[in-house]
């Protein structure tokens, strides 16, 4: 069992499964969760961990792991009045492992070192499946020897660790990368309905998709199992990715480039959550483009 003394805010669809990675690891963590049934279902579940009643109850935490889902409560949780940055000894780690901001993620850290805390940002890409499995693939920005001492505890829920480079790099590689995994579920879904409406079957479009050059990500693990079945529950949120792209776009302004296939897809990432009901997982934004196209890929 490490003796290195972990906390974990965020117990939601990602962070749960990464938590619960640490936990069968052998640390000792100290949890927290807006949602306080949330927090005691984990610690009930995992014997090593404690719940926490504030961000107090993290002060002798060597490291604590954020998987929240904007910079807004990121900054709330960590730099606001009794957050958990007035609470941390000099020489403890934020490691953010949400989808933040980079240019915020980068303010975090000139904040946090101010108070002798330092600040790794390190998102995964992978899903649920791939966190429950902990062969996440992870991001990492900051200081090299600090990325060093937290990269055996990311080793637990990941089994890449790809080091980008400074504080912040690691949350600009995510939001491009998810900048291009939308463009990839929009672009097979667009192949699959103009094929449906030509008259081949969707499913085995895919498998032709999937056996040539045309194949991703999206169309490999995501049509088969979240769209053609018609569950659209892949376990990330529309809203959630259509932020991401957000991040990526305003990432690529802040450089003198004006993408121009990046803001279409912004556009109809932008207005299928608008359509389409709250809360629905990514795979629905198939949904909005056959009420676009007036054909469906069911049956």
């Amino acid at each position: 069992m490490s003796e290195q003394r972990v906390g974990h805010i965020g117990l939601g669809a990602m962070g749960r499964p990464i938590a619960r990675n640490f936990a069968r690891g052998g640390r000792r963590l100290v949890v927290r969760d807006a949602d306080a049934a949330a927090q005691q279902r984990f610690v009930d579940e995992n014997p090593n961990a404690v719940g926490a009643s504030g961000f107090a109850d993290f002060a002798d935490c060597d490291v604590v792991v954020l998987v929240l889902p904007t910079s807004d409560i990121v900054d709330d949780v960590v730099l606001s009045d009794g957050g958990l940055l007035g609470h941390l000894q000099p020489g403890a780690v934020i490691v953010d492992m949400g989808s933040s901001v980079p240019t915020r993620t980068q303010r975090l850290a000139e904040a946090a070192a101010a108070k002798g805390v330092r600040v790794v940002d390190a998102p995964v890409s992978g899903g649920v499946a791939r966190a429950e499995q902990g062969t996440l693939a992870v991001m990492a920005g900051g200081d090299a020897a600090v990325v060093d001492g937290v990269t055996p505890l990311l080793q637990e829920t990941g089994s890449e660790i790809i080091r980008v480079g400074p504080v912040g790099s690691g949350h600009a590689a995510k939001a491009l990368n998810n900048l291009l995994a939308a463009n990839n579920v929009l672009v097979a879904a667009e192949a699959l309905l103009v094929g449906k409406k030509f008259g081949i079957d969707p499913a085995t479009l895919l498998a032709v998709l999937n056996a040539g050059s045309g194949r991703n990500q999206a169309t490999e693990t995501k049509y088969e199992k979240f769209v053609l079945s018609r569950s659209f529950d892949s376990g990330f949120a529309a809203s959630l990715m259509r932020k991401d792209i957000g991040i990526a776009l305003d990432l690529a302004h802040d450089q003198g480039i004006a993408p121009v296939l990046g803001e279409a897809i912004g556009q109809v990432w932008n207005s299928a959550v608008e359509a389409l009901e709250p809360g629905v997982d990514q795979t629905a934004v198939v949904r909005y483009l056959e009420q676009a196209y007036g054909v469906s890929l069911e049956g």
